[in-house]
């Protein structure tokens, strides 16, 4: 390792000095729980210990206490086991002396023994994991594969071995991660899940650079040498390394997506790279492309990854989505999906969304073969996205609605899918509304002559004379002088906003400049007060295109750049459900959005003679359905129901309050081929139906 602790103690007095450390917000132990402690350790000539390792209360309070002795001038590696007395889920872990010396620390590592089936998970949240029985599980997920840089992309074989040697790596969610959590440990995960291992590899691409193809030899090795660890024989190069780490039979890796959110010439280039590659030497894995500025068309494809982040209304309108697809075409793998604008930290609606949206992807399972919510844990002292399936603490966890969506649709999976017709009236998409801004993406811009019109009424005109009050400054760099706001900063989506979320039928104008970088403007309209993104995007996709953005709304990219240091003409109406956006005058888009759905449902059959109906009512108000099994010749008259809802479509649940909107179960008496039932508002139902073999 390039750094460790060093601790330099002149006169400890009568008491002791050291060091503690309280974990991710608290170490959480239990009454009689034992703990693996382990660390390296060497001292200087005139310290040989000992040394007090002890676990204890933030104010002291030591529940229990172990040595470690004879420190030498040489680093050597000690192990012993803390016994707790007393749970306390904010402990912390303290290493301390009464002498004067100086001493090293390096790769202190504390774990509970008692862990899911053995191999370092932590078992309440591995086992709300497993409670969703996945069939896969995508790793290590996202944004994590490219990285921000290069040096920051992830690189599996830095991930594996002695977790001593494993490398540190920044992400950008903002926290630093050791990789205890490493490649091999996955692939064990996935094996103790019973799920195949979907291993996401970075293709030679950041999100900020890019491999050059001279240069990718290494890449692409290293995708045949990881599907080598996972599969190869126990006395191959990589497989050996495998059996060393305590696996000798090989994990049946099955499926590889090349890079994650990839796209353009250079992606599609390098994935031609890695498809010739891994086809020549290992036919059987299935490969994964990205859907990111077009589906590479260089090769073959045999699986295509797309994502979906948007509003309730958005997964609802969308849920026959994939009803047109090509059947003779490439599968579909939604590998990241979520409702995460008008949900808070995860709601009931957005339940309601994903579960519309998913109705979809179970009728069309013949399309579609895969499908993940993303992302899956956060730690509640942590949040840098809203929201995350399943949420934690040091000791406590719980599923948001959604997380009990998926579980569900998962539990209640038939083996044929049945045709499945809804008829209801669609109901009118609302006017859209909200706050204006403006914003800039890897771009430096200026902003002046902003007016927003209701028709002749002036709701509101700036030229910043008092600087940026009456603005929220999202991200970036802002500064408001001589009537013109100024964004310098080089990140992405750099946004300010001003106005009433509720401010409808509105014209918006402005002047717009960029000063340099990679992209153009984002002007921001239909805002809501949680600030989420709504804008229409003018020079994006790397100064190649306009578009629409906004939740609800399916818009055709348009050709066009923005030129650095020339002024623009922008205006944006909002007239109802429907937004035009004119650049200089001339008509770029013109898109309403889609009238609501209000009911959505998929049907499958099992094996044993059960159907299983899903139906989704999306409306806020309740809705009584006619049910008809056409063909069904037998049906019992009792069958289960299961119905997720709440009064509140915001409702949400916490760490307080973990099953506050949960699923309840009910028979359901009055059963048949022909049944009418009452699908309360806002809810998810699934209905199981006996039919006979």
């Amino acid at each position: 390792n390039p750094h460790a602790l060093k601790v330099s103690i002149k006169n400890p007095g009568v008491a002791r000095a050291g060091v503690a450390n309280g974990g991710y917000w608290g170490m959480a132990v239990v009454k009689g729980g034992k703990y693996n402690l382990s660390l390296s350790a060497r001292g200087d000539a005139t310290f040989a210990g000992p040394l007090t390792v002890t676990l204890e209360s933030t104010d002291s309070v030591v529940y229990c206490r172990e040595k470690i002795k004879a420190l030498t001038g040489e680093w050597q590696t000690f192990t012993v086991t803390l016994k707790s007395d007393t749970t306390d889920p904010q402990a912390r872990l303290v290493i301390s002396t009464d002498k004067p010396g100086t001493f090293w620390l390096d790769r202190v590592s504390l774990f509970p023994q008692d862990t899911w089936k053995g191999h370092g998970f932590r078992k309440d949240l591995t086992q709300m994991l497993a409670d969703l029985k996945p069939s896969f599980v995508r790793f290590p997920g996202g944004c994590w594969v490219e990285g921000n840089t290069l040096k920051e992309s992830y690189r599996w074989k830095t991930t594996i071995g002695d977790i001593s040697e494993r490398r540190s790596q920044y992400n950008l969610w903002g926290y630093t991660a050791t990789h205890g959590l490493g490649y091999h440990e996955y692939l064990q995960l996935c094996e103790d899940l019973g799920a195949e291992p979907l291993f996401c590899i970075n293709v030679g691409m950041s999100h900020r650079e890019n491999v050059p193809m001279d240069q990718m030899g290494e890449y692409v090795q290293d995708a045949l040498d990881a599907i080598e660890y996972a599969n190869g024989p126990a006395d191959s190069k990589w497989g050996s390394v495998r059996a060393k780490a305590g696996h000798p039979a090989p994990f049946n890796l099955k499926y590889m997506e090349i890079g994650n959110e990839n796209g353009g010439p250079a992606y599609h280039e390098r994935y031609a790279l890695f498809v010739d590659a891994i086809k020549a030497k290992y036919p059987s894995v299935k490969l994964v492309a990205n859907e990111w500025q077009g589906i590479p068309k260089n090769r073959p494809l045999e699986i295509v990854d797309e994502h979906y982040y948007s509003d309730p209304e958005f997964f609802i309108n969308n849920s026959g989505k994939y009803d047109g697809y090509d059947r003779s075409a490439y599968k579909v793998f939604v590998g990241e999906y979520a409702v995460t604008q008008g949900t808070g930290q995860g709601s009931l609606r957005g339940a309601v969304g994903e579960a519309a949206f998913m109705t979809g992807l179970e009728r069309n399972s013949d399309v579609v073969a895969m499908a993940s919510y993303a992302p899956l844990f956060v730690n509640a002292n942590h949040r840098h996205w809203n929201p995350d399936l399943i949420v934690f603490d040091s000791s406590r966890a719980f599923g948001i609605p959604s997380y009990y969506v998926q579980k569900m649709f998962s539990e209640n999976r038939g083996d044929v899918v049945l045709p499945c017709e809804v008829v209801a009236a669609p109901a009118e998409a609302p006017a859209e509304s909200g706050m204006v801004g403006v914003g800039t993406w890897l771009t430096q811009a200026e902003f002046k002559d902003i007016k927003v019109m209701r028709g002749d009424q002036v709701l509101y005109a700036c030229d910043f004379a008092e600087g940026t009050k009456g603005w929220k400054l999202l991200k970036g760099d802002w500064k408001a002088e001589n009537g013109v706001l100024r964004q310098t900063g080089a990140a992405e989506e750099l946004c300010a906003v001003t106005g009433d979320p509720k401010w409808d039928n509105y014209t918006y104008t402005l002047k717009a400049r960029k000063l340099g970088g990679a992209e153009g403007f984002l002007i921001l309209v239909g805002v809501d007060s949680e600030g989420q993104k709504a804008w229409w995007n003018i020079g994006g996709w790397g100064n190649k295109q306009h578009g629409i953005e906004m939740p609800g709304y399916e818009s055709a990219k348009v050709d066009g750049s923005v030129e650095t240091g020339r002024w623009y003409d922008i205006k944006v109406e909002l007239k109802g459900s429907t937004v035009k956006c004119y650049l200089d005058g001339k008509l770029i888009h013109e898109v309403k959005k889609g009238a609501g759905k209000t009911l959505c449902a998929s049907s499958t059959l099992t094996h044993d003679g059960e159907v299983i109906l899903k139906v989704v009512n999306a409306s806020s108000a309740a809705q009584t359905v006619d049910v008809k099994l056409d063909g069904a010749k037998s049906v019992s008259k009792k069958a289960k129901a299961i119905v997720l809802t709440s009064p509140n479509p915001m409702e949400e649940n916490s760490l307080e309050e973990p099953r506050k909107v949960v699923p309840i179960e009910a028979t359901l008496d009055n059963a048949a081929a022909s049944f009418t039932r009452v699908f309360p508002g806002n809810s998810v139902t699934v209905l199981r139906l006996p039919v006979g073999k």
